[in-house]
């Protein structure tokens, strides 16, 4: 049924209610910024409630897609993303990941681009939430240091962007500058989506021709360690040592997301 030709007309109906829920649930929980700043009047405890709300909106989300038959998902030692204080470092292959990573993130911060703080949809829950915007680098920085000591979460795609389908990963140097200068050790997740979907430049109503699949798996810590230079080396240690962790993430990622895709195929 999913994968006939009504089963498609379902899944694109279905598709628009789900993108229709979130642009109000945008806008409904933008507009209770104004009644929580006059009810909780510490910053500190508004922007808590206000990302479990995102939170637990998140997952009344991914659930109403899931019902519909928009797609289903399966989830591998993802128990792991529930403790405090973690730097969580994943690909990027759909639009909707961000989505699945706040449903299983409690309190999570992460790091949006500027445009999405001014679209009428997003601004007011990313201004509620206190996210951080990337549009100035060394406040990225000093942001994202600071939530990381508080005991947030902090969600990064290293891509800086959605993937491109059959394109090697592309990592940019954000994510290991910020890595190098916190003392939280990194959570990889990887993220299948299949077939794909709301990659980078693609409308929603292109409908695939069957019901997508996410596979979510976190693999065990990995530190941001990097091995000392020659002594003749003359580089600015942190930019040296970000270029090197930027390319061990990107290799990393690569052989792990290859092998998970396999198992993923032969299961």
């Amino acid at each position: 049924m999913l994968s006939s030709p009504l089963g498609r007309l379902w899944r694109g109906i279905a598709t628009a209610i789900s993108f229709l829920t979130f642009g109000l649930g945008g806008l409904l929980v933008g507009g209770m910024w104004p009644l929580l700043t006059l009810v909780v009047r510490r910053p500190g405890k508004r922007q808590k409630l206000a990302r479990s709300i995102i939170h637990h909106c998140m997952r009344g989300f991914v659930g109403l897609m899931r019902g519909l038959g928009v797609l289903d998902y399966r989830l591998h030692d993802c128990e792991r993303l529930q403790r405090p204080g973690l730097l969580v470092l994943a690909n990027h292959p759909t639009l909707i990941d961000v989505v699945f990573l706040l449903a299983l993130i409690p309190h999570a911060d992460c790091v949006v681009k500027g445009r999405l703080a001014r679209n009428p949809f997003t601004r007011g829950p990313i201004r509620a939430a206190g996210y951080i915007t990337n549009e100035e680098p060394q406040g990225v920085l000093e942001a994202a240091g600071a939530s990381l000591a508080r005991g947030n979460a902090l969600i990064l795609f290293p891509e800086g962007t959605r993937s491109v389908p059959g394109r090697a990963l592309k990592f940019r140097r954000g994510a290991a500058n910020i890595a190098l200068r916190t003392p939280s050790e990194i959570t990889p997740v990887l993220i299948d989506c299949q077939p794909s979907t709301l990659t980078k430049g693609e409308p929603w109503y292109h409908i695939p021709a069957r019901r997508v699949m996410l596979n979510i798996k976190v693999l065990p810590d990995m530190t941001a360690h990097v091995a000392p230079p020659p002594a003749a080396e003359d580089e600015v240690p942190l930019s040296r040592d970000a270029r090197q962790l930027t390319r061990r993430l990107a290799s990393d990622f690569a052989a792990e997301l290859a092998a998970f895709q396999q198992r993923i195929r032969e299961s």
